[in-house]
């Protein structure tokens, strides 16, 4: 794990794992598949976060989950969802679905469209085990969330939010340059911030589009746009 006695930590994107397989291009922020370093296996109960460019009209066919919360940030284009529960539905670009794995269920995720859809797949550990699968997605305006954190979706029972079996909220915001913004990291808990686009200032340290900042707990840090930003951020036990 990462030392927790780091403030803010950068994490570069240049220094992503990264995995090309032609109709999908992968970078990789905490160990996945066979990308593996010991300092990057998780971040508390966040376990997985994928920077995902995936070809026109190609995707993930159908493969097993379990005992997981799945969140799916769309940048651009749109991704459709099929899985094994009969669920169907098509997330665009600044909306975000979610997958309670639960007991297991399969699931694929195509890019049916005719550009590349661009996303943030994000895995959290669930609090509890087992339990029945589920699926659902929601629209999230870009507007709303102008100079302010927005939760998307949560275990926490915050209102608006897609619910999430975890305790953990994912965020996002959107600022113009200049903006500031502000987010409180509770004692024992942790953060992850990538800024989707746009450079930032973390307490004035700068980060580019698709770094990402590890954040531990007992801290309220001040984000700043240099340049309009788009946000998620994750904050988990």
């Amino acid at each position: 794990m990462i030392d927790t006695d780091t403030r803010i930590q950068r994490r570069a994107f240049d220094t992503l794992g990264h995995a090309n397989h032609g109709w999908l291009d992968a970078r990789h922020h905490f160990s996945f598949a066979n990308y593996h370093d010991p300092a990057r296996m998780g971040w508390g109960a966040i376990r997985v976060w994928n920077d995902d460019v995936i070809a026109a009209n190609s995707g993930f066919p159908p493969h097993p989950h379990r005992d997981m919360e799945i969140i799916t940030y769309v940048r651009s284009g749109a991704i459709t969802h099929q899985d094994s529960l009969g669920n169907t539905g098509r997330t665009e670009a600044g909306d975000v679905q979610v997958m309670s794995a639960g007991s297991g269920v399969r699931h694929a995720e195509y890019n049916l469209e005719n550009e590349p859809t661009t996303l943030f797949q994000i895995w959290i550990e669930p609090t509890t085990s087992g339990g029945n699968p589920s699926w659902g997605a929601k629209p999230f305006p870009k507007s709303d969330r102008s100079g302010r954190f927005v939760t998307l979706a949560s275990g926490m029972g915050d209102d608006g939010a897609l619910p999430i079996r975890a305790e953990a909220r994912v965020m996002g915001a959107t600022l113009k340059a200049g903006e500031s913004v502000t987010h409180e990291v509770g004692a024992g808990r942790h953060a992850y911030l990538v800024p989707a686009t746009g450079a930032i200032t973390i307490d004035g340290e700068r980060f580019a589009a698709r770094d990402g900042a590890a954040l531990s707990g007992g801290q309220t840090v001040t984000i700043t746009a240099i340049e309009d930003a788009e946000l998620v951020l994750v904050d988990a036990n």
